[in-house]
């Protein structure tokens, strides 16, 4: 297959606004520490009068995906939905700034681009509280069969499964992808979100919908429903045809496939500043290395690498050059 892209990530796109916060604060206004919540715009309000200083940077699981990819020197390209509002041309110019393709018109009227309240403990640990705002009104006639068709790989998040038309977006995509011999591959995004559409997820690997699954642990528990990691990556190793790769924060990650399971370990920082986007940043890096053919351990390295460049600063884009960093690191050409 001739591709134009490397990867065509399609995703909600989110601003985000960042602040530090303790975790007694955390409690009294009634958050759960390390989940993600969707929140209306009264909500969104409310959480955001109650933040401190703010840092606020362009997000998305997905378009953070892609974002990183662009600096592994990758074909990336990104479709999401936003307003002609100033959040929406924040969100159009980072992108296409971090060198990501990016078509999507914004609309002029409904509601407002979205935007991810996040809150950062000491320990680094993100809670995050998510406005959708555009994102929902996402739908199939957003999704180009040619555009698609000219990826490698089609990388969706699991936070799609929540507007009814994303969900439809996704479905169109995946079917398009598979036609033209392209790769399915999606990110369950958050633990809570396992929960709510356990059910769905599970169909969409075992009827082959999906060929690479990423997940960390404790998405990965609440996919199987069971504490324990082993019971957990054995469902994972049993299901057909399916690669997937379970991140374990500093335990690092392990790569499954009905064969073999790899394990590698994370990449080490000095400190953990905020871990927004290392699962996000990990799939860049384990990408750039799929979509080159290299081993699943050479994938999981970049994708470690990836990771540890993330958590080590504040917000989910790279603010060093990936591909630099990767030959330093002797992980690519």
């Amino acid at each position: 297959m001739s591709s134009s892209f490397d990867v065509l990530g399609i995703g909600n796109a989110i601003v985000d606004t960042i602040a530090r916060a303790e975790d007694d604060f955390l409690v009294a206004i009634g958050l759960s520490k390390g989940a993600m919540a969707l929140v209306d715009e009264a909500r969104a309000q409310k959480l955001y009068a109650q933040m401190g200083p703010t840092t606020v940077i362009s997000g998305g699981s997905a378009a953070n995906t892609m974002a990183g990819l662009a600096s592994l020197g990758c074909r990336a390209s990104f479709v999401g939905k936003v307003k002609n509002d100033d959040a929406g041309r924040e969100f159009t110019h980072d992108i296409r700034q971090a060198g990501v393709v990016f078509n999507a018109q914004p609309s002029s009227d409904g509601a407002a681009t979205a935007r991810c309240l996040i809150f950062v403990t000491p320990d680094g640990q993100r809670t995050m509280n998510t406005f959708l705002g555009a994102c929902q009104s996402l739908d199939a006639t957003d999704i180009d069969e040619t555009h698609v068709a000219e990826a490698k790989v089609l990388y969706m998040e699991g936070y799609l499964w929540d507007p009814p038309g994303a969900k439809e977006a996704f479905l169109k995509a995946a079917k398009i992808s598979r036609a033209s011999g392209g790769k399915v591959a999606l990110s369950l995004s958050d633990a809570f979100c396992v929960d709510r559409y356990r059910s769905e997820f599970l169909s969409l690997i075992r009827q082959g919908v999906v060929d690479l699954l990423f997940a960390n642990e404790s998405e990965l528990h609440a996919l199987y429903q069971t504490g324990d990691f082993d019971t957990a990556i054995a469902a994972l190793q049993a299901e057909d045809k399916l690669l997937g790769v379970v991140t374990r924060s500093e335990k690092g990650c392990v790569v499954v496939t009905k064969q073999n399971l790899v394990s590698a370990p994370a990449h080490p920082v000095a400190e953990v500043v905020d871990t927004t986007g290392a699962g996000d940043l990990f799939a860049a890096g384990f990408l750039a290395g799929y979509t080159k053919g290299l081993s699943h351990e050479r994938c999981a390295a970049l994708g470690a690498l990836a990771a540890g460049e993330i958590i080590s600063h504040v917000g989910a884009r790279p603010q060093k050059n990936l591909l630099q960093l990767a030959r330093d690191h002797q992980l690519l050409a």
